[in-house]
């Protein structure tokens, strides 16, 4: 849809809460340089809030501005910048600002992941762009890099920290032995939580991105619901030292991969806390910040780095988007819209394929580790190493570490449940995946 030569762009913000506060910010203070990039001058229209009359003196725009007619508000733009999250009204929102003619940019992962074919499918019928970088991983140039400068390529797999939250929480946890709730409320009163930190400690945020990844990286519909979904709330100060033992950090992965199944290919998408070998690139992501690690057949590995949340950050990768649909209005073309020709089966967890760490507490007398590497055997799990820690003098317990081979997760379900039913073992104390080694 071209526009008229020399017009301004007219934009809309719906939202206006730190990442929309931002965006409202760098429009004005940036408006030369970005008029410059785009064409033609952004001229912006309105912001949809729930409180107009609310004063806002981080925000440098007219207070008129400000309405609560997000409906009404949407007609009358050219572009429309959606921050303000959930599904709905977002969702109607932005179609109805499609049907309009608008193009639409948003920062709606949960929206996205969870309805997106709708959202692709209204652009291109109404000749409008949809873009959503900022979706995944805040300011990390991800999406466009894996859709554009990876077209030409196969990429293989994407792993990646895309919460920063429980990134934060855990290298925490790994730096000062501190267990989760007291790491989580440090991680709260530093700005990092939420005052309900369910979505991402649970891994629904991360499970929203990975579901996005896949489906760009794959080239096959991916939703939120598609994804194996695992948080942080069961990782103890004693699997973080157990990590350390092993030469590893625990991280909370998105993990995308393509894999093969009944001899064709398939994808696997999953979210849950893994040991990472030191010597891996994603072991040394600290505090807050967010990075994807890709490989591909031609590439080869790739890692982006940076920070994934906050206001200005998360605005950076809005307004990339906001020049990029502009320049499409302005010289009468469209960017990319989805690409799912591929529409590659999705497997469960059971046939994805990785390494084990596993914490047993078992009786120490003679013949109990022959029964336990017997229990492994007949599931068909290969052991790589055993390390037996003795209990206290005369308590007649001990700790068996054992880490194995790459595996099932179906076959580890099924070994677990085979050591657990043995007389000799006390409990299977902890169960965790070991990526990337």
């Amino acid at each position: 849809m071209a526009h008229d030569p020399g017009a301004p762009l007219r934009v809309a913000l719906l939202g206006c809460g730190v990442v929309g506060s931002s965006v409202a910010r760098m429009l004005v203070e940036q408006a030369d340089d970005l008029a410059a990039r785009c064409g033609v001058p952004l001229e912006l229209v309105g912001i949809a809030v729930r409180r107009p009359g609310r004063p806002r003196p981080d925000v440098p725009v007219d207070p008129s501005l400000f309405t609560a007619d997000a409906e009404e508000l949407v007609t009358r733009a050219d572009v429309v910048i959606e921050v303000i999250g959930g599904i709905d009204p977002a969702r109607g929102l932005i179609l109805r600002a499609m049907e309009h003619g608008a193009s639409v940019v948003s920062a709606n992962k949960a929206l996205v992941a969870e309805d997106g074919p709708t959202l692709f499918e209204a652009a291109a019928k109404h000749g409008v762009d949809v873009y959503y970088e900022a979706a995944v991983a805040g300011a990390i140039p991800i999406l466009r890099p894996v859709q554009e400068s990876l077209a030409g390529d196969r990429v293989h797999r994407v792993m990646g920290i895309v919460n920063g939250t429980t990134n934060f929480v855990l290298d925490k946890m790994d730096g000062t032995g501190a267990g989760f709730a007291e790491t989580v409320a440090e991680a709260q009163a530093l700005g990092y939580a939420e005052a309900d930190p369910t979505a991402d400690v649970e891994g629904f945020d991360a499970a929203a991105k990975a579901a996005i990844l896949a489906s760009m990286a794959f080239h096959t519909r991916v939703s939120a619901a598609d994804v194996y979904r695992e948080g942080i709330t069961e990782v103890t100060a004693a699997d973080i030292r157990a990590a350390q033992d092993n030469d590893c950090v625990v991280k909370l992965l998105a993990i995308c991969e393509r894999v093969t199944s009944d001899g064709s290919d398939a994808v696997s998408v999953r979210v849950h806390p893994a040991m990472v070998p030191l010597g891996h690139p994603l072991a040394s992501v600290r505090e807050a910040f967010n990075a994807v690690f890709v490989e591909s057949a031609a590439a080869g590995e790739l890692m982006f780095y940076g920070r994934g949340a906050g206001g200005d950050p998360t605005a950076s990768a809005v307004l990339g988007d906001v020049v990029a649909v502009a320049r499409h209005r302005v010289a009468g073309g469209r960017g990319p819209g989805e690409s799912a020709y591929a529409d590659l089966p999705i497997v469960d967890l059971g046939q994805a394929v990785t390494r084990y760490h596993i914490s047993l507490d078992v009786a120490d007398r003679p013949g109990v580790l022959a029964q336990v590497a017997t229990a492994f055997a007949e599931h068909g799990v290969s052991i790589e190493t055993v390390r037996q820690q003795a209990g206290p003098d005369g308590d007649g317990r001990a700790k068996l570490i054992v880490v194995t081979h790459r595996a099932t997760d179906s076959a580890l379900a099924a070994t677990v449940e085979a050591l657990a039913a043995l007389d000799a073992v006390e409990g299977v104390a902890s169960v965790m995946r070991v990526e990337g080694a």
